[in-house]
């Protein structure tokens, strides 16, 4: 398989839409443009990002970086904020062995919107974060009015 090729499937592994009743999960590969190309996307959702969220970022800022430089006090925080947005992110953590050594592995934590804001870029650096999936609330969804 070609480098490209490899590349190609590498970061789609994160680009994906999927929902059960109460989230709508979103890969953090994703831009916002590609989002808007997605028909697993809610139209509503879309209609969001094409009135609020593209008047404020890129196209083809990718949801990750989005959220990892995201700092509170923002419109597109108050427009996250009002769909009740969660992130899962990986972070790096000690776990001690039963010899005692400590080694340093990745664990999956979810935060608040407003939790992820508060932490400082130098924090989220040096806990090697990276962000995987952006869940947006559908009762979030629901009552955000267009």
């Amino acid at each position: 398989m070609s480098e490209e090729r490899k590349d190609e499937f590498a970061d789609n592994d994160f680009k994906y839409v999927m929902a059960d009743m109460e989230n709508i999960y979103l890969g953090a590969r994703f831009t916002f443009g590609e989002l808007l190309l997605q028909e697993m996307v809610p139209f509503k959702l879309k209609t969001i990002i094409n009135q609020y969220i593209l008047k404020e970022a890129d196209p083809d800022t990718t949801l990750e970086s989005q959220f990892y430089y995201m700092s509170a006090g923002t419109f597109l925080y108050d427009t996250f904020c009002q769909l009740r947005v969660r992130v899962k992110v990986n972070v790096q953590a000690e776990k001690r062995t039963l010899s005692g050594a400590g080694r340093l592995r990745y664990v999956e934590r979810v935060f608040k919107l407003k939790e992820l804001a508060d932490i400082n870029l130098a924090k989220k650096k040096a806990s090697g974060m990276i962000i995987r999936e952006i869940m947006i609330s559908k009762l979030g969804l629901l009552t955000f009015s267009v």
